[in-house]
């Protein structure tokens, strides 16, 4: 992601959150050392963005903070390719862990996540801020 995605990024964001991050977030993100970024882009290189991922590596973590892929993209294999990549940076980069938050309503990113090697371990309780939803929290050992 480059600051001249923000753009498309933040379209996709708005559509896909009842509570968006900003657009400051994101230029946020972009700087800070241990944040990294992902884009789909349709037809490759130089096409639209699909979707993005935005992680964090602590310690001998991941953690998937935020995927979103625009709503004529789904269910066409953009998540699944933004997943992919995202396993394979934590194994590039020897971590032990991928771990992530879904709400507890999100069937279809569990079941996503489920199928690339995710398991639940836990609950975050009222843990989404515009709703109260608990979150469900998964995550994939990437570095057995």
């Amino acid at each position: 992601m480059a600051p001249e995605d923000l753009d498309e990024v933040m379209a996709i964001e708005d559509e896909s959150f009842p509570v968006p991050w900003s657009r400051n977030f994101f230029e946020r993100e972009l700087a800070l050392k241990f944040s990294r970024t992902f884009i789909a882009r349709e037809g490759g290189v130089t096409g639209p963005v699909m979707g993005y991922a935005v992680v964090w590596f602590v310690a001998d973590e991941l953690h998937l903070l935020n995927i979103a892929v625009a709503p004529q993209h789904r269910r066409k294999g953009a998540a699944r390719l933004l997943l992919e990549r995202v396993l394979a940076e934590a194994r590039g980069r020897e971590c032990e862990l991928v771990v992530l938050e879904v709400r507890k309503s999100g069937i279809p990113a569990q079941t996503l996540y489920q199928s690339m090697g995710f398991a639940p371990v836990g609950i975050r309780p009222r843990y989404y801020s515009d709703n109260g939803e608990d979150a469900i929290v998964m995550v994939c050992r990437v570095g057995e």
